[in-house]
This record gives C-alpha cells, structure tokens and sequence, in this order.
C-alpha cells in the first residue's frame, strides 16, 4: 500500500534576515536523523521564510493616513498595524471588530493581509508576506539542491481562518518542484458522470 510519512524538523534555530534557511533545514534534518531526501515534499512556515528574507517592517517607522487612523478605530487596531495592512493590500474585502479581510497583491484573501506580530522580536515589528512565494519555494528547493544534493518539492504554508468556522487552517500560499492540482476535469465518476469542475489541491 503507499504510505505518507510526516516528520517534524526540531532543532532549527531563531531565523535571522539573511539567513540561509534551506542550509538551517538541511543541517536540522540531518541532526535528527531524518535527512533530506529525492521526491520528499517540505513544507515551510511562511513566518520563517518572510523572517529569512527580511520582510519585518518596524512600526515605529510608519506613519498612518487618515484613512488608516478611521479604520484603526473601528477594528481596534494600532494605526499603523492597518497602515502596514493597507499597503499589504489590492482591496479591503471586510472590516470588522479586531479583523480586516484584503485580498492580498498576490491575490490571497485573508485576515489582515497576512500582516503579523506573533513570533516575531520587537514589540514594534511586524512580519508581512513574502512578496514572490513561489519563487521564495523555488528558493529555497534550489538551495536544498546545492546543499544537500537532493531534488525536493517545497511548499510554503501559511495559517488561514476560514468564515464562519471556529480554528485555523494551513494554506498553500508557494509551491515549487510539484503540480498543486489534480485535474479531474473531464473524467468519469464510477457512476459515469462527466467531472466538470473538480479540480483538488
């Protein structure tokens, strides 16, 4: 039967800007016993990769709009957190007590345009999301190739609400080395019926 092994990766270190995080992985994973290896899927937080790349933006450098200053009194949020958020953003999709959802420049629709102050050093510095998420994964597949020598899939996974349900989900937000979708479009169910719209992630 095929068979799908998880393993946690412990051991990696606070994530700096200009950190070689595939070389952190890498370094983790062989420590542990567990090395890298051909056809495995990594999946990495989103917060370490914007860490990595230097996607901290240091609130008391930002100075908030009119606009923002309104909206911060509504959600109840630091003015210059929804600054920071508005520029995160192409449209506000919903604002309410102590949420905004955007729809992001990449095109995601999320709370606060995945603007975040948790795991983060500073009580002034927020974390935003990797401007290029796929190219950040593909990134990060390279390096592990150059380092290690093994050809991996990487998925960079961000935490999203979901309306009207309680708890968090992991998204996808980058892939690189592996097709994120199935196609079933076209096929036949066991009944014989035509799929026309399915297509899983």
């Amino acid at each position: 039967m095929e068979r799908i092994t998880v393993y946690g990766i412990d051991g990696i270190p606070e994530v700096e800007p200009g950190d070689d995080l595939a070389g952190l992985i890498v370094k983790a994973a062989d420590e542990q016993g567990t090395p890298l290896e051909d056809m495995d899927i990594l999946v990495v937080s989103q917060k370490v990769v914007s860490k990595a790349e230097g996607c901290l933006i240091d609130l008391s450098h930002v100075q908030p709009s009119e606009f923002a200053k309104k909206a911060a009194v509504f959600v109840g949020k630091d003015p210059r957190m929804v600054e920071v958020i508005l520029g995160e953003s192409d449209r506000i999709v919903r604002m309410d007590k102590g949420v905004m959802i955007t729809q992001t420049h990449h095109g995601l629709v999320c709370a606060n345009a995945g603007v975040d102050s948790s795991n983060v050093r500073g009580r002034d510095m927020v974390s935003v999301l990797p401007a290029d998420p796929d190219g950040s994964a593909a990134n990060v597949k390279r390096r592990i190739q150059e380092t290690a020598g093994v050809d991996v899939a990487v998925i960079i996974s961000d935490t999203f609400g979901r309306p009207w349900r309680d708890g968090i989900l992991n998204f996808a937000i980058g892939v690189a080395g592996i097709e994120p979708m199935v196609d079933y479009r076209g096929q036949e169910d066991p009944y014989g019926k035509v799929l026309k719209v399915t297509r899983v992630a």
